[in-house]
C-alpha cells in the first residue's frame, strides 16, 4: 500500500505535526485582515465613488470584456489574479472558506513544507482566475468581478483528495464519506452548475480543482523544490552588496628644514663611489664663521662632517 492509498496520517517526532501550520496561519490572518479592511473601505465614499466600486474595480478580478453598472468597461489587471483570493463577500464566504481552508490544507502544508503548499495555493487560485476570466464570456451570460478563495480551496480539496481518497469526511458532521466519493460529488454540482444564474463563480471552482490536478500529477512525476525558487526569487529584491572601492591614497612631499636639505646632500656627497667632492677654504670659513655666531652645537651633520675631513687634511 502507497503513502498515497492510506486513509490516515500519523507524523512522527515531536513538534512535526501542527494544527496551525505557518502558511495557513498567514493565509487565516491577511484574509480576515482584508476583510476588515473591506468593511470599513465600503463605507467610505471617495469623491462621487462608493468604496466598494474602488475595491472592485483595482484588486477584485474583473471580466477582460464588458461593462459595468457605470458604463465603464473593466479595469482586468495581471495582480488581480492574486488580489481577488484575499477577498470575500461577506462572514459567512469568509469562514467556509477559512474553515476548509484549515480542515483540508492542514495535513497537507505539514506532509509538502510551507513553500511548497503556498506556491500549490497560489498556482491553484491563478488557475481559477484564468479559468472564470476566459471562459466566462463563452458559457455564462452575466459577467461581474469576482472574489474569494473558493478556486484554492477546491485545489486543496482536491489534493486532500488525491492525497488520502480513502479517509473519511463527516458531511455536516453527520454523514460520513470517503473523500474521494465526495470530491467527485462537489465537482460533478460544479460541472453541472455552469451556465445557471448564480453569484457563485463555478468556472473558478473547475479551474481552481483542474489547476490542483495537473500540478499533482507533474508533482508526482518530477518531484517540485521551490526551495531553489523562492532564494531566486529574494535575490531579484535583494539589494546587491556594493563594491569596496579602497580610497585612493595622497602622498604628500613632506616638511624640509634646510637641515635636512643639507643632511640629505651631505650624504648623497658621501654615498658617490668617487668621493671627488672637493672642499673650499670658503666652505670652512663659512662653518667657522656660523661656529663663532651660534656654537657648534648648532652645526648640521654635513657641516660638522666637512670639518672634520679638513681637519684631517691639515
Amino acid at each position: 500500500m502507497s503513502f498515497y492509498d492510506r486513509d490516515y496520517y500519523r507524523p512522527t517526532g515531536f513538534g512535526g505535526f501542527r494544527f496551525f501550520p505557518p502558511v495557513i496561519k498567514w493565509l487565516l490572518i491577511i484574509n480576515f485582515v482584508v476583510f476588515f479592511l473591506q468593511q470599513i473601505i465600503m463605507g467610505i465614499r471617495f469623491g462621487d465613488l462608493p468604496g466598494w466600486y474602488i475595491l472592485n474595480h483595482y484588486f477584485a478580478l474583473n471580466p477582460i470584456v464588458g461593462f459595468n453598472r457605470f458604463g465603464e468597461p473593466y479595469n482586468f489587471q495581471l495582480w488581480q489574479l492574486i488580489t481577488y483570493q484575499f477577498m470575500h463577500g461577506g462572514f459567512s464566504h469568509i469562514f467556509f472558506n477559512m474553515l476548509m481552508l484549515w480542515m483540508f490544507g492542514m495535513e497537507i502544508e505539514n506532509i509538502w513544507g510551507s513553500k511548497k503548499f503556498l506556491a500549490f495555493y497560489l498556482i491553484s487560485g491563478i488557475g481559477a482566475g484564468l479559468f472564470q476570466v476566459i471562459l466566462s464570456p463563452i458559457f455564462t451570460g452575466a459577467l461581474a468581478p469576482t472574489i474569494g478563495a473558493s478556486g484554492a480551496i477546491f485545489g486543496v480539496m482536491i489534493a486532500f483528495g488525491m492525497m488520502f481518497p480513502n479517509r473519511y469526511i463527516f458531511v455536516y458532521f453527520l454523514i460520513p464519506m470517503k473523500a474521494k466519493y465526495l470530491i467527485v460529488f462537489l465537482m460533478a454540482i460544479e460541472v453541472l452548475s455552469v451556465g445557471g444564474i448564480s453569484f457563485v463563480a463555478h468556472l473558478a471552482h473547475i479551474g481552481g480543482a483542474v489547476t490542483a490536478f495537473i500540478f499533482i500529477l507533474l508533482d508526482r512525476k518530477y518531484h517540485f523544490n521551490f526551495d531553489r525558487t523562492y532564494d531566486s526569487l529574494l535575490k531579484l529584491f535583494k539589494p546587491k552588496p556594493k563594491k569596496y572601492h579602497p580610497p585612493k591614497q595622497t602622498f604628500r612631499k613632506p616638511f624640509r628644514t634646510q637641515q635636512s636639505v643639507e643632511e640629505a646632500e651631505f650624504y648623497d656627497i658621501n654615498q658617490d663611489s668617487n668621493e671627488n667632492h672637493v672642499i673650499t677654504d670658503e666652505e670652512i670659513d663659512r662653518i667657522l664663521d656660523k661656529i663663532s655666531q651660534s656654537g657648534y652645537q648648532n652645526l648640521t651633520e654635513r657641516e660638522k662632517k666637512i670639518l672634520f675631513e679638513a681637519s684631517k687634511r691639515k
